[in-house]
């Protein structure tokens, strides 16, 4: 069995959101009990990351971390319609990624302990962004 849904993510500016109360709902509601769970972005200025859901410092670090490795109004940036964060959040979203694969078992995904699944916006602005899944298995 297929079935696909989407949802929109209200983002307030550069940071992380959770979704995964979310997606592991469409997942419980689908009644896919095994298969695989696909969650894509529509976006190319964020993106989806799997990763620490208990200790917000990671998602601080990882901010951190992009900032120095791409800071906003960068040097030879040509890209810069929107501002300083233009071409920035479209190099962050191709270094992370806009899809992610995860497993299903026992009708949800099989996430381990400490891990979660956020929306990464990454541009300074708040934004509305259009996430779909795709669920592929067995009822």
């Amino acid at each position: 069995m297929v079935v696909q849904k989407s949802f929109t993510v209200a983002t307030p500016g550069r940071g992380t959101v959770d979704i995964t109360r979310t997606v592991q709902t469409m997942v419980r509601d689908s009644g896919i009990r095994t298969g695989i769970c696909h969650v894509f972005m529509h976006h190319t200025s964020a993106s989806l990351i799997l990763c620490e859901n208990a200790d917000p410092d990671v998602h601080v670090d990882l901010e951190t971390f992009m900032a120095d490795l791409v800071p906003d109004g960068r040097a030879g940036f040509i890209h810069t319609a929107e501002g300083p964060d233009d071409m920035t959040a479209h190099v962050r979203s191709v270094l992370t990624t806009n899809d992610l694969t995860l497993p299903v078992t026992d009708g949800r995904c099989a996430l381990g302990t400490w891990q979660g699944i956020y929306a990464w916006e990454h541009r300074t602005t708040e934004h509305k962004r259009e996430i779909s899944i795709t669920l592929y298995g067995e009822m």
